[in-house]
């Protein structure tokens, strides 16, 4: 896997394949980064990080921060691993889960969230996300296709993903 445009253009993310996370497909990615285009997100939030390739495609195209929350340390220590190669943005690993993450004050430009697939409600999660957002951010959600949309989200399907975004006017 690797970083598809920006700064940081091809350069490979490692990943493990003995980790159970589910990265976003680069016809994914490569489709949401450019429907912001222009790229104008400082302050970036992966949620349920995996791999964290999305943060990290979103520091190659200028975000200055980029705050990753993954709850499984073996992924935690990759993304640091992996980060060394992205100089320039300012990274912050935090070890949690997203609901005790999302307890704090704090607020994104930008948030990217991938949680395992069937496994939380969205809606109420997503409300919760929302709260964390600044004044003309943008909140991008990855699920299955068969999850319906809810709290007036843009959807954009790929094969079998969903991609609900919501933008906080």
């Amino acid at each position: 896997m690797q970083v598809l445009a920006g700064r940081f253009k091809g350069l490979p993310v490692k990943t493990s394949a003995k980790m159970s996370y589910r990265p976003t497909k680069s016809r994914v990615r490569k489709s949401l980064f450019d429907k912001l285009t222009p790229y104008s997100y400082n302050t970036v939030l992966d949620l349920f990080s995996g791999s964290g390739i999305m943060g990290f495609e979103a520091a190659s195209r200028g975000a200055l921060s980029v705050t990753f929350v993954e709850k499984h340390r073996k992924s935690l220590e990759l993304m640091k691993e992996n980060s060394l190669k992205f100089q320039g943005p300012e990274y912050k690993f935090i070890k949690t889960d997203v609901f005790t993450f999302l307890r704090e004050a704090h607020y994104f430009d930008l948030i990217f969230a991938d949680p395992p697939y069937g496994r939380f409600e969205l809606e109420p999660l997503s409300e919760s996300i929302l709260e964390h957002l600044n004044k003309n951010g943008k909140f991008i959600l990855e699920c299955e296709k068969g999850q319906e949309p809810y709290l007036g989200a843009d959807v954009t399907d790929y094969g079998d993903t969903r991609i609900l975004t919501w933008k906080k006017t």
